[in-house]
Parts: C-alpha cells; structure tokens; sequence
C-alpha cells in the first residue's frame, strides 16, 4: 500500500480564492478585513510565522499592520498595545504571536484580546464556545487539520481517532472538533503506557507532539488517515514532522506531507477568522 498524499497547500489555495472573493465584496462595500499581528522579540521561528501571515493578507486584501515590540518590553506595554487595538475600528482580528519571552504572562495577554477579536481562537470565551458547541473562532491549526480529513472522503462519524498530544492550541481544541463529528476519540500523550497500541487502533490519527519522526510505520493501522501537525529539526538538519514519512507512507491510506501538510492551512483558517470577524463587526 501507498498512501495518497493530500495536498495542504492546493487545499488552503482553494480556500483562499473564496476568501478573496469575500473580501473583494466586503471591501467594495467600504469594509475591509483588518488584521493586526504582534511580535515581541526576535525569535526566528516568530519573524517567519509572522512573514507568512503577512504575506498572506497582501495576497488576498486584507488590510495588515505589524506591532513589533523589543524583547524586553514589559507586560503593560503589551496590554496597553492589545488595548488600542481592540479600540481600533480598522482591526477585526489580533493576533500575538507566541511563544512570548519569559518574562511576559502570556495568558494575561490572551485574555486581554477582546473576544470578538480573537481570531486565533485561544482566549478562554473562545475556547468555551467550543467546548459547549457554540459558534465561534475555532484554533487556526485544529480546524485546517479539520478541513484536510473533509479532503479525503473519509467520514469521522465512528471511527477511532488518536489524538496524540494535549496541548491548548492543538490537541485539546482537536479532540473537541472529532467528537462534534461524532469520532470516538483517545487522546495521547507522554504518559499514555503503550502509544504504539493506541496508535493502531486510529482510523484517522492527528500527530502533534513536535517530537520529530516519533510516530513509525508499524504503529499505524493499514489504510488510516494520518495528519502530521509536528515540525522539527531532525539530527541532519532536515524539517520533518512527528511522523516518519517513508515508513508510514507505506501503510496509511492518507498521509499529509511536512512541509505542505499543516502549515499552509493554519495560515488559511487564520484569514478566514479574519473574514468572519470582520462580516460580524
């Protein structure tokens, strides 16, 4: 068996032309999409990220503005940043990029977002609506994973899946969304005994430890559907995601690639947050 590749970036592509379409429409009505993105700091990996966000909204219209603050900015600095930009009538959506320094309480400045603007889907509203199935922003990442299942015809109405990892912007918001599609849904993590044996039961397994090429070839049920959500470094300086590629390949039925998997449509689901945030202001 060899798996069927599906493709992240065709799929944000396809996602983003409708979007562009939005926006043209909302801009010819005299409103268009605002997103405002902080960085605090220098970290190479944030300034990418922060790149890419940037590009994307020049490529389908949206209005952008970039708030770069030094490293050893205080943590009322950044409220009183996050402060003007929920004022600001021109930004429907904030984002702060993280991680943050150290020295920085990154969940007093998620909070500080207004909700209506938290197109990053992480402050606790946000994520309570989830929780109990009300509408609103979803974590950009869990639901471009989402939409990249969608892709492959499977349906995640009973099947098993393996959520391996727990964190808040990931895998906790992504075990949340399976069982809306009524997945039965298992969730790993370091202390779970046997991850190889849970692994093998997954129809669709969802890898997001950013531990690169943990997940091998023989913990994989023949024919499943795997996302990989992990990007590393691995020991020959190559990017590579949880997943070991070459081996898994050889017995999923659906495999997303790293880099072209993930990473493309968390950018997608981040500008379509931006839309929906600016259709509702």
């Amino acid at each position: 068996m060899s798996a069927k590749i599906i493709d992240g970036k065709a799929v944000a592509a396809k996602i983003k032309a409708n979007l562009k379409l939005q926006i043209a429409d909302l801009t010819s009505k005299g409103k268009t999409p605002g997103l405002a993105v902080v960085i605090v700091g220098d970290n190479p990996s944030s300034r990418k990220y922060v790149n890419m966000k940037k590009r994307a909204c020049a490529e389908l219209g949206v209005y952008s503005e970039e708030h770069s603050l030094s490293r050893d900015s205080t943590q009322s600095e950044l409220l009183c940043l996050i402060d003007d930009l929920n004022q600001n009538p021109r930004i429907h959506g904030i984002l702060v990029q993280l991680p943050l320094p150290s020295h920085l309480n990154e969940g007093q400045v998620i909070e500080r977002i207004a909700p209506s603007k938290d197109v990053d889907g992480f402050h606790p509203i946000s994520v309570g609506k989830l929780m109990i199935g009300i509408p609103g922003f979803i974590s950009c990442t869990p639901a471009g994973v989402m939409e990249l299942i969608k892709e492959t015809g499977v349906s995640i109405e009973g099947k098993e899946c393996v959520v391996i990892g727990r964190s808040n912007i990931v895998g906790k918001p992504q075990a949340i969304l399976l069982l809306r599609e009524h997945g039965t849904v298992t969730i790993c993590h370091s202390r779970t005994p046997d991850l190889a044996a849970c692994c093998r039961r997954a129809d669709i397994l969802i890898a997001a430890v950013g531990k690169p090429e943990l997940i091998k070839g023989d913990m994989i049920k023949p024919g499943a559907v795997v996302i990989d959500v992990g990007t590393s470094v691995n020991a020959e300086g190559k990017l590579v995601g949880d997943v070991h590629f070459d081996s898994v390949s050889k017995v999923a039925g659906w495999l997303t690639p790293v880099p072209g998997g993930v990473g493309p449509m968390t950018i997608a689901m981040l500008m379509k947050n931006t839309v929906e945030s600016a259709l509702n202001f």
